[in-house]
């Protein structure tokens, strides 16, 4: 084999097991917010995560690692979708967000309380 045909193979080996490991990580996504959803009693909508980004970083240890974002769409009523995210720094997970609480929306009143003080509206 040539140089330029090493070089291919060792691409292609390289992308292979790039793309094998965001499979893990994206199986890993879908089962954390699966779990997030179930326990807070959240239906998790589309039944996948989608990946937002991916970057580079250095983790704890200081070594380079991938940090993949997913995105999920959650409904706490059945009615509407809320956006959600996943992060995974190298296989594991590190955090996941669900956004704001329901009563934190701009226009809406968090549960007991009123917009009209004194009017009751």
């Amino acid at each position: 084999m040539t140089f330029l045909e090493v070089i291919g193979v060792l691409a292609a080996a390289g992308a292979g097991g790039l793309f094998w490991a965001g499979l893990k990580a994206r199986e890993a996504a879908n089962a954390a917010m699966r779990a997030a959803c179930r326990t807070r009693g959240l239906l998790f909508l589309d039944d996948t995560v989608a990946l937002e980004s991916m970057r580079p970083v250095r983790d704890g240890e200081g070594r380079i690692t991938l940090r993949r974002v997913y995105g999920f769409a959650y409904s706490d009523t059945g009615e509407n979708r809320r956006k959600g995210s996943v992060t995974l720094l190298g296989p594991r997970i590190v955090a996941v967000d669900l956004g704001a609480a329901p009563f934190d929306e701009p226009g809406r009143d968090a549960p007991g309380t009123s917009r009209h003080p004194g009017t009751g509206a």
